[in-house]
């Protein structure tokens, strides 16, 4: 090998391995999909082998380039943590921090953390990733993640930010002066429900509990929504019964253009929570971001790893 590969060739090698696509390969690195296929062109060149399967519809590594990139990674790990580690000697951390988040808790940062954090560390620039799906962070580059907590993973470490909320059925009066309303969730059968699709593709039950008996339900309904805000709307136009977090009802039912039924059955569950990977070096802005989402008025409790 006449010529020595230089590290950014073989992050981005590895970064296309980890992603199978030099789309979201080329987001994690802040680099053209273009600029990212001549780069590993180079490094075959340079080593004088195969080191990716590429077609029109999918990237996938061969025999070499899965061995190379799985001695890779630990080294790439290492490199990282030795920079943070300097980087510790700056007045503030520098760099990018991923976070990867539901839309509403997406808005939740922006309204709180998001901008406090970039006035008060200038050096750092965020990448907020809004998606439906759950991902695996660590797979996808992130640095952390935002999720209910009853939908963190076990082998991470959590900090709470928001307050335990409820879901809860809601329905306009004009729809409740139309149809009586229900007083179990088996009555919502007879109801016309604005169903929740999921960004599987499935229909999610509805969850409910009293007195420590829980019920899920297969609802009916002529509407199928995808988005809170269209639900909460929909239910606001007496379309039917939804099915939301109380942060989206509250501005309608103190407004009384919604009404919550089976209010007893709507229990409270874990709020948001960011989490991270505990296995692994948390980078300086990382923990910067987490000692501030702490002081903040919606994040007064601790860290701790949801049951």
């Amino acid at each position: 090998m006449s010529e020595r590969p230089t590290i950014g060739d073989l992050t981005a090698l590895a970064a296309i391995v980890n992603h199978r696509s030099f789309r979201k390969a080329a987001d994690e690195l802040g680099l053209s999909p273009s600029t990212l296929s001549h780069m590993v062109r180079t490094l075959e060149r340079k080593m004088g082998v195969r080191l990716l399967h590429r077609t029109t519809r999918s990237v996938s590594p061969t025999e070499a380039g899965e061995r190379l990139v799985s001695r890779l990674q630990p080294i790439l790990a290492d490199l990282d943590q030795a920079l943070e580690e300097v980087n510790a000697f700056r007045t503030g951390p520098s760099g990018s921090l991923r976070i990867n988040a539901s839309e509403q808790a997406a808005r939740l940062l922006m309204k709180t953390a998001v901008p406090e954090f970039l006035k008060r560390y200038p050096d750092m620039s965020v990448d907020l990733v809004t998606e439906g799906k759950l991902v695996d962070i660590v797979a996808a580059g992130f640095d952390a993640g935002v999720r209910l907590g009853e939908a963190v993973p076990q082998d991470m470490v959590a900090v709470r930010f928001e307050e335990q909320i409820r879901f809860l059925s809601v329905a306009s009066p004009a729809y409740l002066a139309r149809h009586k309303p229900p007083q179990t969730p088996d009555d919502l059968k007879d109801h016309a429900c604005i169903r929740v699709r999921m960004p599987s593709g499935k229909l999610y039950r509805w969850e409910f509990a009293r007195h420590g008996q829980e019920l899920t339900v297969e609802v009916p309904g002529p509407l199928t929504l995808d988005h809170t805000e269209l639900m909460t709307q929909a239910a606001v136009d007496g379309m039917g019964i939804a099915y939301v977090p109380d942060r989206s009802a509250r501005p309608f039912l103190e407004t009384g253009q919604l009404v919550i039924v089976l209010d007893d059955w709507c229990p409270l569950i874990p709020g948001l929570f960011l989490y991270y990977p505990g296995h692994r070096h948390v980078p300086s802005g990382l923990k910067a971001f987490v000692e501030l989402l702490q002081e903040l008025t919606l994040s007064i409790l601790p860290a701790v790893t949801p049951s």
